[in-house]
Formats: structure tokens, sequence, C-alpha cells
């Protein structure tokens, strides 16, 4: 007798060319990922060639039940990991049906910078340092002593062994299935690269000019990088305070950090260490692009 396992893990390319398309975007929260799966009838490899779809938005916070139609355009394509074969996963942002961005779609403004001729440009590249907890069914971090806590930083960091790296199956599960999706993943512990222009000869000064830039709109950009963000940029633990920008060399503590390659080389990158975990990428890189490369408004 099969058993669920055997059913989830069927390979649809023995039987039929058709597909299934998991079609997934940001909920009414912002944080929240929704998704819903539509059959195709063969392989597919560009968005163009998808359909629109829509859902109720009234039922995920972005539309009145009134007028609680909302319609999904398809972005960008990605491999299956979970279903494997030709399937795909799509991601989409939502519009109205008379094809305005609704209020949670962050993506519309980022796609409106990012065409902005002088921003292509300067081809600014980004790697996002996307930092999550894994928790128990309890709610209670992973590893963590049952209704207590751990011993100071240190072991963690980059650690290895069963009493240092609790989860490493997870995470590494999660790191292959990014690969096999196609998605651009540096590693399990990467840096956040976001650099303009500044990896020419001579870059520094631009680096030096962007960071000028994003002092000047610390403010609004400390409004923008995440929620509770207070809570983590007190001025300790390798923080900078939430109420002061600061920059510096190899400096964790700062807000903005140039590291000691990009210091001896004269270009590179520069890491802003603001942004929250749960900051939404759409809005803080395209901030960033628009602060450091376009003309002040």
């Amino acid at each position: 007798m099969a058993s669920l396992h055997d059913f989830v893990n069927l390979d649809l390319s023995d039987t039929t060319e058709k597909i299934i398309a998991e079609y997934i975007w940001v909920g009414g929260s912002g944080m929240d990922m929704r998704s819903k799966a539509r059959t195709l009838p063969g392989p597919v490899t560009d968005p163009s060639e998808l359909p629109k779809w829509n859902y109720d938005g009234s039922s995920t916070n972005q539309a009145p039940g009134d007028d609680s139609e909302v319609i999904l355009y398809p972005r960008a394509i990605f491999k299956d990991p979970f279903r494997k074969g030709n399937n795909i996963l799509v991601i989409c942002d939502s519009y109205t049906p008379a094809g305005e961005p609704i209020p949670t779609n962050k993506r519309a403004k980022a796609a409106e910078i990012f065409s902005n001729p002088d921003v292509e440009a300067e081809e600014p590249w980004f790697g996002i340092e996307q930092e999550y907890t894994l928790l128990t069914m309890s709610k209670w971090p992973l590893g963590w002593p049952e209704n207590g806590y751990p011993g100071p930083q240190g072991p963690y960091y980059c650690g290895n062994g069963a009493d240092k790296a609790f989860g490493r199956d997870i995470v590494d599960a999660h790191y292959k299935a990014c690969l096999y999706a196609g998605i651009n993943i540096s590693g399990i512990n990467g840096e956040v690269m976001p650099g303009q222009s500044m990896r020419g000869d001579g870059g520094i000064d631009v680096i030096n000019a962007a960071i000028e830039k994003l002092e000047a709109r610390h403010t609004e950009h400390i409004a923008a990088y995440g929620e509770g963000n207070e809570r983590r940029l007190t001025g300790n633990h390798e923080t900078a305070s939430i109420n002061q920008f600061t920059w510096g060399v190899a400096n964790r503590g700062a807000s903005v950090r140039i590291g000691r390659d990009t210091e001896k080389q004269g270009k590179g990158y520069f890491e802003d260490r603001r942004p929250a975990s749960n900051m939404d990428p759409y809005v803080v890189t395209s901030m960033i692009a628009e602060t450091t490369i376009l003309p002040a408004a």
C-alpha cells in the first residue's frame, strides 16, 4: 500500500506535461507570506508566460469585504525544491483590478527606483544577511535550556558540534533548497554588502560620499529599517545607538562599517548594520539606492 510519503514525492513528469505553480505573495501585515497553487499545461521559463491571478484580499487584510478582489502579477520564477520536477515557485506582487499597486506592495516603488537610468548605470549590488531564530513548538529558542537561558555569546558564532550548532540539519536543508531553487544565496553566514560604483578604482571616495548621504537621512532610514529596532540598536552588544549615526573601519558597533580590505584597496563595499532581520528588502534596498545614487528631492 502506498504511503503519504509516496504521494508527496510523485514525479508528475512520468505521466503528464502539466506542472504545479505555487503563487507566493506578501500578506497584509507586510511580514506574513501567502500562497496558492494552480495547474499549468506545461513547463514555464519566464514570468511573462504566466497568467495573472486573483485572490480575496479581505481575507489577508489587503482589501475591504465589499471590494475584495486583488490581482497577482507574476514577477519571478524559481524551481520548486518541495515538489521538484518542472514545478515552480512564482513570486508575485499585488494590484487592484484597475492596475494600481495596493499599499502593502512595496515592490512597485522599488522597481520604479531600480529602473531609474541613473541607478541602473551604477549596477548596485546588495547582500542581505537574513538572520532568523529557530523556535520549538513551545515558542522557546531551539537549544536553550527549558525555562532558562544559555551561556554568554562566544562559542556559538560559526560554532560546530551538537552543543553549539543547534538545528544544523534544518539550516543545511534550507541552504540546499535555496540553491536548488536558483536563489542567489552566498552562504549561511553572509554579510550585508550594499554598494554603488564603489567597486572601481577610487571607490573609497564614492563610499565616503554615500555614507554622508546616509547620515543625513538617518532618522528616515531608521523608520523604514524594521519593527522593534529600538530594542536591538541600543549601543550595546556590537550595535550602534538608534539615535546616533556613526561609521568606522572594522567597527561592528557602528551604524555603517567599512571592511579592512575595502580600506586597504581603496574600493569595495560597506555594510549598513542598522536594518533589522524583519525589514522589507524591497523598502530597504531601494531606499539605500535612492539615498546614495539619486539627487536629493
